[in-house]
Order: C-alpha cells, then sequence, then structure tokens
C-alpha cells in the first residue's frame, strides 16, 4: 500500500553486497591521500579474518580509524555527497528500492556504517527520513576516527540503538534486513528476508530515482580489495606508459601517431561524415562533446591537422604538455566572442560549449558563443573510456587529469565528425541547441540544461569559479 511504513537494513538488504570495505576505501583516498588507503588495502586481510571469526565490530572500528581519523567534516561530507552514491546506486536493490519508492509512509534506513557517510545518498536520492547509524566523535570540525557512543550498530547494539530512537514499538508496516526478524521486541508487523546477493537484482540505471548526472572521484569500477590490489600492482608499469603516451603527442608527426597509439594501448577510433572534412570556405569552428582535456589533441590526431582550442581555465601543467596551441578566454562575452574570431581568421579552431566535463550519458547546456562567431560548424560527438581512472576531476588535482587517463590500461577514444551546420542561421542559442541534439543523437545520450555552474554547486558546493589546486 501507498501509505505503508518501511524499515530497511542497509547492507544486504537494500544494497546487496553487505562488504562495507569499498566504501571506506573511497572516503580514504578521495577525503584522504593514497597513503591512508594504502594502509587500507594492507590491512585488509586482517580485516577480513576478524570478519570471519564474528569480530566485525572490531574490523569496522578499525575501517573507520584509518579512513577518517583526522580528516574534516567538510571533507568526508563531500565525499559521501559527490562520490559515494554512483557506488550506492549500482548495488541497489530492485526490490527494497521499490517498496521504499512506493510508500508515501514514514522511510527509515539502519546501517552500520557512519552515518555521515550515507546520509546524503539517502536523503537526496531515496528521500529517507530517518537514517540510524554509527556516530563519530568529532573535535574542531575534524573526525576522530573514534566511534561515539552506543558504539557500531551491529548486533545488539543496533537493537538497542533501534529502541531508543524509534521506541518499542516504531509502527512501521514492513521490515527488510536479516536482524529485523530477530529483533526482541516488534517494530514491523511483517518482516522480509532478503534474497541472497547472488539471486538479488540491481536496479537499472534507467529506474533511478533522479539521473546521475554528476559524480567525482578517480577510480571507475568499485574498489573492493582485489580491484584496489590490481591497481596498486598496475601503477609501477602505468606512470611511464602515460609518460610515453605524452611523448607521443609532443614528438611524433600526426602520421605515426595512430601506429604509436595502438603499440601503446591508446585506441582512437574516428569516422567521419560526407561534408565533415570539406568546407564550403574559410576556417572551421569543431564543437565537441567535452569527456577529458584530451579532447581536443584528440580530435587534432585525427584530423592530422593543428587546431587551436579555446578554454576557460587550464593549469599550467596541462598548458604546458599539450602539443597544440590552447587560449584561454575570459568569461567576457564580448572580449570572448572577439577573441574566437580573431583565431578563426588564421586557421581551424576547437571548442567544447559545455564548459566542463560530464561522465555520464548526458550533454550539459550549450554555450552560444561559439554559435555566434563561427559561419561553419562540425559537430563532434566524443566518447573516452577508461577502465580504472578517470580524467575528469572536481576536488582533486586538475592538473593530473591527462596523466590519470592516460595512466589507464587501454584508453579508448571514439570521435564521429558529423555533418556540417551553418553558424549565423537563426540566434546562437537556436543554432547551439541543433548542434547538441545532433551530438547527442550520435551518442545516445541525453540532452540537459545543466551547466558547469551546476556541476560545482552539486559537488563542491561552488560555482566553478575555484583556483585549481596545482
Amino acid at each position: 500500500m501507498e501509505d505503508e511504513s518501511v524499515l530497511a537494513e542497509l547492507e544486504g538488504a537494500l544494497v546487496i553486497r553487505r562488504s562495507v570495505f569499498p566504501y571506506f576505501m573511497l572516503v580514504a583516498l578521495e577525503a584522504g591521500c593514497p597513503l591512508r588507503a594504502l594502509l587500507l588495502l594492507l590491512i585488509s586481510p586482517i580485516l577480513s579474518l576478524l570478519q570471519t571469526i564474528g569480530l566485525a565490530a572490531a574490523a569496522l572500528h578499525v575501517m573507520i580509524f584509518i579512513s577518517t581519523a583526522g580528516l574534516r567534516v567538510a571533507d568526508v561530507t563531500a565525499v559521501a555527497r559527490a562520490t559515494l552514491p554512483r557506488f550506492f546506486l549500482q548495488d541497489l536493490s530492485e526490490k527494497v528500492y521499490g517498496a521504499l519508492s512506493r510508500t508515501r509512509g514514514k522511510k527509515c534506513v539502519v546501517t552500520s556504517m557512519p552515518r555521515l557517510m550515507v546520509e546524503p545518498f539517502l536523503w537526496e536520492y531515496l528521500d529517507v527520513e530517518r537514517v540510524v547509524g554509527t556516530e563519530l566523535l568529532v573535535a574542531g570540525g575534524r573526525c576522530l576516527g573514534v566511534v561515539a557512543p552506543p558504539g557500531i550498530m551491529l548486533g545488539r547494539r543496533r537493537l538497542n540503538a533501534l529502541r531508543a530512537v524509534l521506541g518499542d514499538r516504531g509502527d512501521f508496516d514492513v521490515g527488510y534486513g536479516d536482524e529485523l526478524r530477530v529483533l526482541p521486541f516488534k517494530l514491523c508487523k511483517e518482516v522480509y528476508m532478503p534474497p541472497p546477493a547472488e539471486e538479488a537484482t540491481v536496479l537499472p540505471q534507467g529506474r533511478y530515482p533522479k539521473p546521475l548526472v554528476f559524480h567525482d572521484g578517480r577510480l571507475v569500477a568499485r574498489p573492493t580489495e582485489l580491484d584496489c590490489l590490481a591497481v596498486l600492482l598496475w601503477l609501477p608499469v602505468s606512470v611511464p606508459l602515460a609518460v610515453a603516451r605524452i611523448l607521443m603527442g609532443l614528438v611524433l608527426p600526426y602520421r605515426w601517431q595512430f601506429l604509436c597509439g595502438a603499440a601503446l594501448g591508446l585506441r582512437i577510433r574516428a569516422k567521419f561524415a560526407p561534408t565533415a572534412l570539406h568546407a564550403a570556405g574559410g576556417s572551421t569552428l569543431y564543437a565537441c562533446s567535452h569527456r577529458t582535456l584530451l579532447d581536443p589533441i584528440v580530435a587534432a590526431t585525427a584530423l592530422r591537422r593543428k587546431l587551436v582550442a579555446v578554454t576557460y581555465s587550464l593549469s599550467p601543467v596541462s598548458e604546458a604538455l599539450s602539443p597544440i596551441p590552447t587560449v584561454r578566454l575570459t568569461r567576457d562575452r564580448r572580449r570572448d566572442g572577439e577573441t574566437m574570431r580573431r583565431l578563426l581568421e588564421v586557421g581551424d579552431l576547437v571548442v567544447c560549449p559545455e564548459g566542463t566535463t560530464c561522465r555520464e550519458p548526458y550533454l550539459l547546456r550549450f554555450s552560444p558563443l561559439f554559435a555566434e562567431v563561427a559561419e561553419e560548424i562540425v559537430p563532434l560527438a566524443v566518447v573516452a573510456e577508461g577502465s580504472m581512472f578517470y580524467g575528469s576531476t572536481v576536488r582533486g588535482y586538475k592538473c593530473l587529469d591527462s596523466i590519470f587517463f592516460l595512466m589507464n590500461p587501454s584508453p579508448r577514444y571514439r570521435l564521429d565528425f558529423l555533418d556540417r551546420v551553418s553558424g549565423g542561421v537563426g540566434s546562437g542559442q537556436d543554432v547551439a541547441n541543433r548542434v547538441q541534439k545532433a551530438i547527442a543523437g550520435a551518442l545516445g545520450f541525453e540532452c540537459t540544461v545543466f551547466t558547469r555552474r551546476d556541476k560545482y554547486r552539486m559537488i563542491a558546493g561552488s560555482d566553478g569559479r575555484v583556483e585549481s589546486r596545482n
């Protein structure tokens, strides 16, 4: 029924997998540092042993201390808001989520993880009213890495905490979770056991409670113990490999870059529409979807000629490593328009009208400035894929974005040069919308009205006009 109230356990019920190690690893890495994450990985065999012999609470104490001790509460909250939701959604139980989404009654979730780590996701995506989780001691705005009373929300403590918060009768109609069946007091009229992990169904991305357009963090895959070990073993190879790939772009002529890139594991595939390569006269502006800072460079490689890239912000390191000229814009519309017109008078130009990168299959709103200054526009649909690291970040060191992408074992780029669009026909916003829809149609992406400012407000709590941490 729609008015039923629901109480659900997070681990093993709402989220299919019971292991919480990946979430602590993400906090240790993204809010902390690589050394903190390495320590957590090295101690993971001991954590597994503690859980095997029935000392799960001790294992949680250790993970909480290593991953949060000394960190600012604001940093942990930022990771909980920008990084963890993607991994929670990828493991969300279709059955239990269905029960939560259908009800308009009370919704409560209980978890052994720190409430600080799970509350942003449960509030924003699942509209949960009450979260009962482990509390952390905080002093001076920093986590002490120590659990506050009543302790870890496991076993008897979880039951006592539920009774303290909800009373002996919480008046919940439905409950989902193993421990809810053995309560010495009745909180739910009916309690259902979640299916085993191997039989549970993950909620499809198309049915997420809200679109996951923006998220942050460097790791692509869920950082389980084995995945983290694979990343650690790959690092000694990935750094010199990334350097070799960078040198290839700086030194070799374009005609050799495809072959050498393939030899180094970098795969680039390009497809050209009939009118994409033949200009009616004058210079061409290439308007591309934005996935990483390498988009203009890869476009120049595919075209085998030098392009000029315009950007709003670029770190000095990225600028120095770029094999093509880069020109910074000022966010002054009149001055930026004059700059782009002047550049088009002497050669071809590549721009990313979204103004920032987007990892998911969505296109952000296109700025109309490019459509107002160019007569010939070639929409460029770009897809960039990596199996280990993302080549973009909001809260991390942006000067390392391209390096991280090139550290992937086999990074892939796919470019689709579409049919030309004439600029100056209709308003600039109309032309920009036509270009956006053409790229979205070629990629199978969805158009949005989100902007760079929206992205930074959702992930970093700012408007995006911040200095890069170089």
